[in-house]
């Protein structure tokens, strides 16, 4: 705030910021000069047209930045010498894990913000939500999940409208059951390839569809000696691919595999206890027997969500210690060691679990900041009413400071894939389980928004251009449905009577209609176009016109070039006609691959 207030005092031009790097009370002087030097190192011709960028675009240049600041020469940090530094070393990282750097955060925009919670949140009605805003203010990745909450609860109505009915009448008849799973695997294959396609008209809306991945700058995390990138042509930290490897085979995947067994281990002891309930209950039903069925599953609850804390700590830990090069890669080992072990938390009770998460995730941190933060809210307030004047500057970075930290939106696409793991295997033995998960969508919604606006800090844009390793997480659940449907099908005692005398010829029979299922699903896959054809037609063509326009300028340089090499007076046929054979077959070249790539 200090560094903050001097900017503006010492600046004769209207100033707003935009992020808040807030250091500890005890920094040296010569750090934070040093650091300040660093920020501004080659950037003094730099800049931005107004209005040309968002504001969370803005923020998200500043903190790639901040991000790609490494060091050079240095052996520490000026001032703190227990703060050690190498070539290639993230400046922000070791300010962060030495405690000297205390955090960084872009700030809100209160007037925008107002307008956007007032369209968003604060108002029950029956309309989409403005995902346009929410992009502006937040970036793509905020408005890609909120778009596929939007979408999952709209797809999960038709499997609603069915299961009310399945649920109150006679639905566990063999020709009802079998309707049923067959349009549960039906709309789990299609939900998931249409979404694709409104992802991708989403992300050409907002420009982030035809975004490349090829040079990912190395996230803030990555560490390695500093060397030479032959790809891009500058200094980087490089890390050998074998050694990340060798931590991959020989420490994370049998650690994932041991957490594995233990998950599989306390699910036999739970259905032990369950089945030890259920006898005592049937030799002697009482009203507490009746109450003990529930204590086995209660239980298990607690303990999974335990378990499941615990485990997403260590998998974070050692994902981080892979050292991973590119963010995409972080997020896919990731999400692969959550999801490995997830699979088995679908047994946990649904309602309770979704009541819980609610609550931990927007009420209890927004009452706890609401705790933290009473004397400066009380003050504030205060303030307003006496001056009728906007929130000052330093007491709003004071106010956002003391919020809670938005860790992305990891846990909400995790619940969503629970939820529509739900759905998809489980919707045929309970069929009010689409009924369930659209009620909880519709106040995800509005809890969702509601801590985004009110209980954390805003975080930085994420440009994306679809929900990433997320989608091929759900299509593997939807992959799993087919599986476990066709064994719930199996099992059921409709379907164990026309195979009265074998129970291999049920058990080849099953596995060959799920193999029919699975490749009916694999060609419907295939056949519908995950990206629109208006949409491939319009990038088609904005990929022609910057090759007409990368013709041109070639063409003119190469004029350019020869104008100025052909001194007055030297000029001889040869040398021309050489330029100009030159010209037309590098014409012709661009001509060419621009024409392959329109077909």
């Amino acid at each position: 705030v200090k560094m903050l207030q001097q900017s503006v005092d010492s600046s004769n031009i209207g100033f707003t910021p935009l992020v808040v790097v807030e250091l500890a009370s005890d920094t040296k002087e010569e750090a934070i000069t040093w650091l300040l030097s660093r920020i501004r190192d080659k950037q003094q011709n730099g800049g931005n047209g107004d209005g040309f960028f968002s504001m969370a675009e803005c923020q998200y240049i500043i903190k790639h930045e901040l991000d790609t600041l490494r060091a050079q020469d240095e052996t520490h940090v000026p001032g703190h010498t227990q703060a050690k530094l190498y070539p290639g070393k993230s400046i922000i990282r070791r300010l962060q894990s030495k405690g000297i750097l205390v955090q960084i955060f872009p700030l809100h925009e209160q007037e925008e913000l107002k307008r956007l919670s007032f369209s968003w949140y604060k108002k029950v009605k029956l309309s989409l939500q403005p995902l346009d805003a929410i992009r502006h203010y937040f970036g793509e990745g905020q408005a890609l999940y909120f778009g596929f909450l939007e979408y999952f609860t709209f797809a999960l109505v038709p499997m609603a409208l069915i299961g009310v009915p399945y649920y109150l009448f006679d639905w566990e008849d063999y020709d009802k059951y079998v309707i049923f799973a067959a349009f549960n695997l039906l709309w789990c294959t299609l939900i998931l390839e249409f979404w694709k396609r409104c992802s991708a008209s989403l992300a050409f809306r907002w420009g982030t569809l035809s975004r490349k991945k090829a040079f990912e700058e190395p996230r803030p995390g990555f560490h390695g000696v500093l060397g030479f990138n032959p790809v891009t042509g500058r200094e980087e930290p490089l890390y050998p691919n074998t050694k990340r490897q060798l931590r991959i085979y020989l420490v994370s995947l049998p650690f994932v595999l041991l957490c594995l067994y233990m998950s599989l281990y306390i699910m036999m002891i739970y259905f032990q206890m369950e089945g030890w309930a259920l006898s005592v209950h049937n030799e002697d039903p009482t009203l507490w027997t009746g109450i003990l069925l529930f204590i086995p599953s209660i239980i298990y609850a607690v303990i999974i969500e335990i378990m499941n804390l615990l485990y997403r700590v260590a998998a974070e830990l050692l994902t981080e210690w892979e050292n991973h090069r590119l963010e995409s890669s972080y997020q896919n080992h990731l999400v692969l060691k959550v999801l490995v072990v997830t699979y088995l938390l679908l047994a946990t009770l649904l309602i309770t679990s979704q009541i819980l998460n609610q609550i931990m995730e927007a009420f209890l941190p927004y009452w706890l900041q609401r705790r933290r933060n009473k004397k400066m809210i009380r003050k504030v307030q205060t303030k307003r009413i006496m001056e009728e004047k906007e929130l000052p500057l330093e007491e709003q970075v004071r106010l956002e400071a003391d919020m809670s930290t938005y860790l992305g939106t990891f846990d909400d696409y995790l619940e969503l894939f629970l939820l529509f793991g739900y759905v998809s295997l489980f919707s045929c033995v309970y069929p009010l389980a689409a009924v369930l998960v659209v009620l909880n969508n519709i106040t995800e919604v509005y809890s969702d928004s509601f801590k985004m606006c009110r209980v954390f800090k805003r975080p930085f844009s994420d440009p994306a251009a679809s929900i990433g390793v997320w989608q091929i997480a759900f299509e593997a659940m939807s992959v799993i449905a087919v599986v476990t449907n066709c064994a719930l099908i199996g099992m059921s005692p409709q379907v164990k009577a026309y195979f009265p005398e074998s129970e291999i010829q049920l058990i080849l029979w099953t596995v060959a209609i799920e193999h029919a299922l699975l490749a009916f699903k694999f060609i419907l896959a295939f056949l519908i176009p995950d990206v629109p054809k208006h949409i491939q037609i319009k990038l088609a063509r904005l990929e022609f016109e910057s090759l007409e326009a990368l013709k041109k300028k070639v063409t003119l340089c190469s004029l350019t070039s020869l104008s100025q090499s052909l001194i007055p007076g030297r000029r001889n046929i040869l040398q021309v006609t050489l330029y100009i054979i030159n010209v037309w077959v590098l014409e012709n070249t661009v001509c060419k691959n621009s024409k392959i790539k329109q077909k």
